[in-house]
């Protein structure tokens, strides 16, 4: 259906043989393949501290739980964000508190209206690193540490990226990865949860699976017989598939994001010199702050545009076009729920009301992004 889709998968026999070598195996749950993919993931990240799990969702379960998110507490994270940025925090009881963003050149989490928006309640702040671009981490950080709360870092856009040397997801106390299947690195479905100190680590790790201190692989190595459990746990083990597609995924990752990044810079190119246009990030590279994963390729339209006629212009032409995302307060349940408070969006809505997402991916050429651009200059 679509000459240009906004995302694409890069899996070839690699990833075929890998796949297959698990199933001759026998073993199918988490094992060796999930403790090399977390050793590697740690070697890329720079900590030895790496989980991997289910999705990227219940990392974020995991985190928020983990640093004492509890009944009564409020999370305060972006409403321009994925929902389950928010809902992890519902997941724990907790109300989510959206805070707006930077503004149309910075759609990641305005660190003033998080401090405005700090309670005697505020546990901690998720964060999304929105399209692979870092928020502002110093600011965010030092905010943290005024009021005693933790951060939970949504690094799902932002895998390899960094703020000022240090990567995306080991600078709060939590960090959270996605694998899905549009990400990246994909394994279809997948995450990982990054933790900051030994003492998260070991919380996290009997949280994974039913908070039992010894695992299956464990008891099938015969270092076990039988096992306690200590808190109460879920389960959000990954399997050895997803661990075996994830390691040959990992090996391509660098040099994959340096083909978005060239993407990416041809898009800004393009359309940033178009003045009915607002590209977000466009000037990004010349801030000196860190580096972005590029994950995915957002323009803001020109105020009054029909946003759906122009997704439809481009379906016609056969490039698949989105909207990177309906803000949170917006969608029927978090607009009416008590335990999430949604004052003061005013530059989300307007973002959001405006936003496109371009297709995006390493196997994308110059050609059809000048085609994209093309195409979307004549729609206007």
């Amino acid at each position: 259906m679509w000459s240009i889709p906004l995302s694409d998968m890069n899996f070839g026999p690699e990833e075929e043989e890998a796949v297959r070598a698990v199933v001759a195996s026998g073993w199918l749950t988490l094992g060796e393949r999930t403790e090399e993919f977390e050793h590697r993931l740690g070697e890329a990240f720079g900590t030895a501290r790496v989980l991997a799990v289910t999705n990227c969702t219940a990392a974020l379960h995991m985190g928020y739980a983990a640093v004492g998110v509890g009944p009564g507490d409020e999370v305060i994270c972006p409403s321009l964000t994925f929902v389950a940025t928010a809902n992890a925090a519902l997941f724990c009881g907790a109300t989510a508190v959206l805070a707006d963003i930077v503004g149309p050149d910075d759609l990641g989490i305005d660190p003033d209206d998080v401090e405005r928006k700090i309670t005697p309640k505020t546990r901690a702040i998720g964060i999304c690193h929105y399209a692979g671009y870092p928020c502002d981490m110093d600011a965010l950080s030092a905010i943290a540490r005024r009021h005693g709360l933790s951060i939970v870092e949504d690094a799902a856009h932002a895998p390899l990226a960094s703020w000022k040397g240090k990567a995306l997801g080991t600078i709060g106390a939590v960090g959270c990865l996605s694998f899905f299947s549009n990400k990246n690195l994909t394994t279809g479905e997948g995450g990982a949860v990054i933790a900051s100190t030994d003492e998260l680590y070991e919380k996290l790790r009997l949280m994974r699976s039913h908070g039992m201190t010894t695992l299956t692989l464990d008891r099938h190595r015969g270092h076990a017989f039988s096992y306690d459990v200590v808190l109460p746990g879920y389960n959000y083990r990954i399997d050895e598939m997803r661990s075996a597609l994830g390691l040959v995924q990992l090996g391509r990752l660098r040099d994959a994001n340096a083909k978005r990044r060239a993407l990416s810079l041809r898009y800004h190119e393009r359309l940033a010199q178009d003045a009915r246009f607002t590209v977000p990030y466009a000037g990004f590279e010349a801030r000196n702050v860190g580096e972005s994963a590029y994950h995915i390729m957002p323009v803001l339209l020109p105020v009054g545009s029909n946003r759906a006629a122009v997704m439809e212009g481009m379906k016609r032409r056969g490039i698949q076009t989105s909207i990177h995302y309906p803000p949170i307060h917006r969608f029927s349940h978090h607009s009416t729920s008590v335990r999430v408070r949604s004052e003061g969006l005013a530059k989300t809505d307007d973002a959001a009301a405006r936003e496109l997402t371009l297709p995006l991916y390493p196997r994308l050429t110059e050609t059809q992004v000048d085609e994209v651009c093309d195409v979307l200059l004549s729609l206007l």
